[in-house]
């Protein structure tokens, strides 16, 4: 018996390989974009695993820190630390900035932490150099960054030398994290300009409250305390053996008055709330492509068929079924489709590493992917099936 799709493809491999080649590229765009998803979701988690806490108490009334801002006062963590079933805390502060570096500016997440290791927040996963020792002016970059031990580094108008390297230490938008000291970062998150700290003690210094003898010292105080900055964004918490999160959150909640997520309530945050709209927008454009895939098998698929009438007409004449006929038209596309899941991987493997953002290809959604791919291929030949069973055997022997 005569295959009619191992002959289009022997005869015609040249246009069917280079439909495949097309196909592949749409396919590889496809898991690329199921990879970006991937990635956001890994980003986000691996900036929870790399916290190193258990709990994080914020703001109240917040999703901060990483989703909202947050507030609250830096001595919190001493009402924190007398929870009963904490083990230790750690204040913390996160600002998105631009870093520059000589001629280039590297977007990053500036994390300020308390010199020293072993708390809450610290950065992990040290490739080269050392933690952070200091009160002022050094800092911990992650590898994405480029900088290398040594590099003198501006963030607002202070320099930093890079004193540790770091590995996969990234924010939930995928920007590479620098640690710096817990000061000097909650100076960077709220300094003012040098006119506007000047326009501020003017404003001070007229204020008629000032010229009453009874609160001698108080305006300079007040001028002191302008260029400070005693908040931070979050106070991370690791819980004691034989404590449960969920107990521990509900008593600093009852007592304190503040906001407390666990790492499951933050890893819902993260995922289900930050990178919702991005999920959405991804999972349309997947759809879109799936589309669009499906009418390109099913235009290429339909050509082919149309021109093997002659060929369908002879086998139907010489007693061919439908159904082998069906059969014959569906392992085509099926090929098709084959080669273009092939190509689409291989492309996508390659390109990955140059995106900007981490592309996570995991081979359960290229499982997925071929799976969706052949029942597009087979659902995309109903129309060149359609057409190849109304063919007239007596076209066999027509002119």
């Amino acid at each position: 018996m005569i295959s009619l799709a191992g002959r289009d493809i022997l005869h015609g491999w040249s246009k069917f390989a280079l439909t495949g080649l097309g196909l592949g590229l749409l396919i590889g765009v496809t898991l690329t974009m199921a990879g970006v998803y991937r990635g956001m979701v890994d980003d986000a988690r691996v900036l929870l695993n790399n916290s190193g806490a258990d709990l994080w108490v914020v703001q109240q009334a917040t999703l901060g820190p990483y989703a909202e801002s947050s507030s609250i006062p830096d001595d919190v963590w001493r009402s924190v630390a007398a929870v009963e079933g904490v083990a230790r805390v750690a204040n913390v502060t996160y600002l998105t900035t631009q870093i520059r570096h000589g001629n280039r500016d590297v977007r990053a997440m500036i994390v300020g932490v308390s010199p020293g290791t072993g708390e809450p927040g610290q950065p992990t996963q040290l490739v080269a150099g050392r933690h952070l020792t200091r009160g002022h002016h050094e800092a911990v970059a992650d590898q994405a960054t480029g900088f290398a031990l040594g590099d003198r580094i501006d963030i607002r108008r202070k320099t930093y030398r890079v004193v540790g390297l770091t590995r996969r230490m990234v924010s939930s938008s995928g920007d590479p994290m620098v640690f710096i000291p817990l000061k000097d970062a909650q100076e960077a998150q709220f300094l003012k300009d040098n006119d506007a700290i000047v326009r501020q003690r003017r404003r001070t210094t007229a204020n008629p409250a000032f010229d009453r003898p009874a609160v001698p010292g108080l305006l300079d105080a007040v001028i002191a305390s302008q260029s400070t900055n005693p908040y931070v964004n979050s106070v991370l918490v690791r819980i004691a053996d034989g404590h449960a999160q969920d107990d521990v959150a509900a008593s600093i909640r009852r007592w304190l008055r503040l906001q407390v997520y666990t790492r499951a309530q933050m890893d819902e945050i993260l995922v289900g709330k930050l990178i919702a709209t991005s999920a959405r927008q991804i999972g349309l454009f997947l759809v879109i492509l799936a589309i669009v895939s499906a009418a390109i098998v099913a235009f290429i698929i339909y050509t082919l068929t149309m021109g093997k009438i002659r060929e369908i007409a002879v086998l139907k004449l010489i007693g061919t079924r439908n159904r082998t006929i069906a059969k014959m038209i569906v392992q085509q596309a099926l090929g098709l489709g084959l080669i273009g899941f092939l190509v689409g991987k291989i492309a996508a493997t390659f390109w990955a590493p140059f995106f900007p953002r981490h592309v996570l290809l995991e081979p359960a959604d290229a499982g997925r992917a071929l799976f969706a791919v052949a029942v597009i291929c087979v659902l995309a030949s109903g129309i060149a099936i359609q057409a190849a069973l109304r063919v007239d055997p007596a076209e066999a022997i027509g002119g």
